[in-house]
């Protein structure tokens, strides 16, 4: 059964419960106070005429059994004119004097002498009566002065507001079932909302999302199933990118190992086509074991990307100005032998670093900016204390890199200018192997360039101090 008709349902029932429960409490109510006003009203009447007979009786100077009968008979057409029903009984019961009791009681042998009291009957044609009785002690007999009076009328008037209370809860009910048709509707509608988006999110609309009203359970159900649903499409992304930049792996790593292949095969058919010529197999020779320590050098930079995908770094805390000056070191004769010059500048400070695979990152920025920059050219290598951590930075004066490039040369294979990179060695990893090898180091690799007047790469490490 579907959550609309389940709440339909339910709040009509309790509805027609409710309204039910109460108008039979609210008409027993009144019926029961109606029958205890007039029980009260017959034992009224039964303690009158129980004072007028011992007053009448005391005045006629008598007040035996005999004068109790006599003085009933005297009295019983006046009372039976005023409505008043009544009789006169010994002590077992056996009526003396008075009118004859609808229905058979035994009241007065249940009271004794010395209790009054009242009770609830009921003929064999349907009519109800209200029976009184006390005891009245005459000569030292026991007598019982009983009243009685018809109570039809409370019990038809029960009857009619029955009737009458069953039409006005059919209109209860009726009205009930309106509104809870309005509101199951009212209720349902946010949930129905969120099914058909779960639906379309199933179909591949990620980008479904439900409207958020108000602050009730439903809306904190809607507001989880948008934050879900910015997940999934987040992950989802996320692995279409996954997939994207491997098969754009893939696909980079078959161009690139297709070219010194080429170049391998071709230089060997050549020296085999022509053995008599020793220089042009030295020639070919050379080029094919360029080639080779070219796809080695490739195979290698793969290898190092794949085992930092895959493993964790071990950090130490390192002086950074040594450091610096050490990765220094390495490329300084190299720079002066190319004509550029070279500057180095380290704030003191320490960093939380794995030393060898941070020279990489140095060696390798600084190996591009020395491919990108021309004789007499600049380099910069800074160490730049921050509040919160440290910062290596390359500066060059050279090339530079285009805008719309920049958030793409991170990427595997990827080269600005191919057939300068490939001149010089690259291969187009460096960069995405320096990008993972700070990202294991919770810090973040950034760039800034502008054509023709140079390039700065950042390197932002968390964790640094003062020496």
């Amino acid at each position: 059964m579907r959550l609309f008709w389940k709440l339909f349902c339910s709040m009509v029932m309790i509805a027609a419960l409710a309204c039910s429960l109460g108008g039979f409490v609210l008409i027993d109510g009144q019926f029961r106070a109606g029958l205890d006003a007039r029980a009260e009203t017959a034992m009224t009447e039964n303690a009158l005429l129980r004072r007028t007979f011992l007053r009448e009786l005391q005045f006629s100077g008598g007040l035996d059994q005999t004068a109790a009968v006599c003085l009933t008979e005297e009295t019983f057409a006046a009372a039976e004119q005023r409505g008043i029903s009544f009789r006169l009984t010994d002590s077992q019961g056996q009526p003396l004097a008075g009118s004859r009791l609808p229905v058979e009681s035994s009241l007065s042998q249940a009271l004794g002498a010395e209790r009054q009291g009242w009770e609830f009957l009921q003929s064999n044609n349907g009519r109800a009566y209200l029976h009184a009785a006390s005891p009245l002690v005459l000569d030292g007999d026991v007598m019982y002065l009983e009243n009685w009076q018809e109570v039809g009328d409370l019990f038809a008037a029960r009857e009619e507001q029955y009737h009458v209370f069953f039409y006005l809860l059919m209109g209860l009910i009726l009205l009930s079932a309106l509104s809870a048709l309005a509101v199951s509707a009212w209720l349902s509608r946010p949930l129905g909302r969120l099914s058909a988006a779960a639906r379309q999110m199933a179909a591949g609309e990620l980008s479904q999302r439900v409207e958020v009203r108000g602050s009730d359970e439903i809306s904190r159900l809607s507001q989880d199933f948008n934050q879900m649903a910015d997940q999934l499409e987040r992950h989802v992304q996320e692995l279409t990118d996954t997939a994207r930049r491997q098969e754009d792996f893939l696909r980079s790593f078959a161009h690139e190992t297709k070219t010194p292949l080429t170049s391998i095969i071709g230089y060997a058919e050549l020296a085999l086509s022509r053995p008599d010529q020793p220089e042009l197999v030295q020639e070919s020779a050379a080029c094919i074991f360029r080639e080779g320590r070219r796809l080695e050098s490739l195979s290698r930079k793969l290898v190092d990307l794949i085992v930092l995908e895959n493993e964790g770094l071990r950090l130490r805390t390192v002086e950074m100005p040594g450091f610096l000056e050490q990765a220094a070191g390495v490329v300084r004769p190299g720079l002066e032998r190319a004509g550029i010059r070279f500057a180095v500048h380290a704030d003191p400070g320490t960093a939380e670093i794995e030393p060898d695979l941070m020279e990489s990152v140095c060696l390798n920025l600084l190996d591009n900016a020395r491919k990108a920059v021309e004789n007499k050219g600049l380099i910069r290598l800074e160490g730049i204390r921050t509040a919160d951590g440290y910062c290596i930075r390359v500066t060059d004066d050279g090339r530079g890199i285009p805008r719309e490039e920049l958030a793409r040369i991170t990427g595997p294979f990827y080269m600005v200018d191919k057939s300068r990179a490939r001149t010089q060695g690259g291969s187009g990893l460096g960069l995405a192997i320096c990008q993972r090898i700070v990202a294991l180091h919770g810090g973040r690799l950034e760039f800034e360039s502008e054509l023709g007047r140079g390039t700065q790469a950042s390197v932002w490490l968390k964790g640094a101090g003062d020496v």
